[in-house]
């Protein structure tokens, strides 16, 4: 994807302005058009605060015709492709537009309650869910009042549309898009770092499980990676595994009676540092939200 940066943008003619970061509402390039008279923008997130507040102030025929404008999540357009492309790579990066029959069935009925409802679709930031979040959302805003799902609309585009311009721009201040998620292991018997411990991350869902990640933690207990970094860690359940068992046979121990340590926990801010560490011997163990 072209970047540019934030110096060359406040310089730029309104149409190459307009064309370098017009894509980040869904079919809106008239936002874009509208900030481009308020530069020069100190930082990104100054940039992006400013759209978000044209938005805002627009008359409410206008909101509400930008709202009509996105997208149903898992819907016939998204089967079919026929979205912008930041939409089919965000709806496919969590597998809605290949759902299983049984689930396209179930998204068009919680589709058609919202259209019924609000006469927009329902509008949410895939990037920081996972598919049972997205449902919990349904649920929850359909009791919303018109007015007050139009703000928590307005809400998730935020959410959206900063993640689409940190895609395209750099320059100072640029806007928390990001959240990570690490582990260490300790050896409370040894009193060091465990090397060589077996952990796998998986997503703990309402019907299945998925493995997200494998890995083996290093001589500082650590892995070389966070489990999840570079983007938002999506709300839901997960579960870290850890393959302690294994771990002190190999260092002579008769039988732990530890064998794989599941430690379930839920992610609710995307944009967050989580860090879940073990303290284990072969026959306990405690974690932790770290930092």
């Amino acid at each position: 994807m072209p970047t540019t940066d934030l110096a060359t943008l406040n310089d730029a003619p309104v149409d190459d302005f307009v064309a370098a970061i017009g894509e980040i509402f869904e079919n809106a390039p008239w936002i874009a058009a509208e900030a481009a008279a308020l530069r020069p923008f100190a930082t990104v997130t100054a940039l992006h605060d400013a759209m978000m507040t044209i938005v805002r102030n627009a008359p409410l025929d206008t909101k509400l015709t930008f709202l009509r404008g996105h997208p149903e999540l898992a819907g016939k357009v998204a089967r079919a492709g026929a979205m912008t492309a930041a939409s089919i790579a965000e709806q496919g990066s969590l597998g809605l537009n290949r759902l299983s029959d049984a689930a396209f069935e179930r998204f068009e009925a919680v589709n058609a309650a919202w259209r019924a409802k609000f006469g927009f679709p329902f509008i949410v930031c895939v990037r920081r869910h996972t598919r049972d979040s997205i449902l919990a959302c349904f649920a929850r805003r359909l009791d919303n009042a018109v007015a007050t799902e139009i703000d928590a609309s307005l809400d998730e585009i935020a959410f959206i549309s900063r993640l689409r311009l940190v895609e395209k721009l750099t320059g100072p201040g640029m806007p928390v898009t990001n959240g990570r998620l690490s582990t260490h292991v300790l050896d409370t018997v040894r009193g060091r770092p465990a090397a060589g411990v077996a952990v796998s991350l998986h997503e703990i869902g309402a019907n299945e499980t998925a493995l997200l990640a494998q890995t083996v933690t290093n001589a500082d207990g650590r892995t070389d990676a966070p489990l999840i970094a570079d983007q938002p860690l999506r709300i839901g359940t997960y579960e870290l595994r850890f393959e302690i068992g294994a771990y002190f046979a190999g260092l002579g121990a008769d039988s732990p009676f530890l064998d794989v340590v599941p430690v379930r926990f839920r992610i609710a801010e995307p944009e967050a540092h989580y860090h879940v560490p073990l303290l284990a011997s072969p026959w306990t163990y405690t974690t932790y939200r770290g930092s």
